[in-house]
């Protein structure tokens, strides 16, 4: 599930790295996006549209859409699209109307 290429933008990979999502541990590459990081994982449903509880994901990844916001750290609305992961990160999904778990 890594992306490997892209047209645009670049995916550096740093040492492998540990961060917890959703209370699993999980595993990335330490300064790519947080929203790539959880890509690679399988976990494709970032959040959900507020109207219509659609899924949202890893969509645009330059931080010009809202489909990746979710809470890194006990911080909301954060991008993770734009995001640099880091060791030990807690990233979950917001909770609130139309961003509950899947």
């Amino acid at each position: 599930m890594r992306i490997k290429e892209h047209p645009i933008l670049e995916f550096k990979r740093g040492k492998r790295i540990s961060f917890t999502f959703e209370g699993e541990e999980i595993f990335g590459y330490d300064g790519e996006p947080i929203a790539a990081a959880l890509h690679d994982n399988g976990i494709m449903v970032l959040r959900r549209s507020l109207r219509y509880n659609r899924p949202r994901g890893f969509f645009c990844a330059i931080g010009r859409c809202s489909s990746c916001l979710m809470e890194v750290d006990g911080i909301p609305n954060v991008k993770t699209c734009i995001t640099p992961l880091k060791e030990g990160m807690v990233v979950r999904r917001q909770r609130g109307k139309g961003n509950l778990n899947q």
